[in-house]
């Protein structure tokens, strides 16, 4: 079910540089440094499912934490198995790292606390922490772990688009993890990762 949260006053209202993904197959990869970030503070210790693949790049860095990785998405987009669509799947596994479709975030996360086994990791906006419905629901009933929230900007870019400026968008790490008890923890991904991996 789309998220109605990214709807406003009637319309839809994306970043300046960016085109919503709302219901083709358009896709912004995720820049590998986003995920370096994620795995450089998260310890995954077994099998770990890329549910939105893409092209690979997030799958390919999971796979430096030396986990098996399953790497899967909806459209073929020349990496992993296509035709595989995560919000109707019943395939249970250890660990899912994603960047979500952003019209069904909500989804993928009610999915993924079904299916993960141990962590769920789901890259989104900052602002995912607002909402009357998401405060009802999601962090009411099951709240994340931990949030990394990443200081630098994250710039996502149509695939084949020109690469041009800086994101205006903050991003997030959200980790729903099965062994954590008590509050969620607030962290700050320190500066540096884009220069390091980018």
């Amino acid at each position: 079910m789309p998220d109605a949260t990214y709807h406003l006053n009637g319309a839809f209202k994306p970043t300046l540089k960016r085109v919503a993904d709302l219901d083709g197959p358009d896709y912004f990869p995720t820049p590998r440094w986003a995920t370096h970030a994620l795995v450089d503070n998260e310890h995954f210790d077994s099998e770990i499912w890329e549910c939105a693949c893409g092209d690979g790049a997030m799958a390919e860095v999971l796979a430096r934490t030396g986990n098996a990785v399953v790497a899967t998405d909806l459209y073929p987009r020349g990496y992993g198995a296509s035709g595989h669509d995560f919000l109707k799947s019943e395939r249970r596994i250890a660990n899912i790292v994603t960047n979500p479709p952003y019209n069904v975030a909500e989804a993928f996360v009610a999915q993924g606390l079904k299916l993960a086994e141990k962590k769920l990791a789901l890259l989104l906006r900052l602002a995912f922490l607002e909402g009357t419905n998401r405060a009802n629901t999601i962090f009411a009933e099951t709240p994340p772990a931990r949030v990394w929230v990443f200081s630098e900007r994250i710039t996502f870019y149509m695939a084949g688009a020109k690469r041009a400026g800086g994101g205006t968008t903050a991003y997030a790490w959200f980790v729903w993890d099965k062994a954590h008890a008590g509050a969620t923890q607030l962290h700050w991904l320190r500066p540096g990762y884009k220069a390091k991996y980018g």
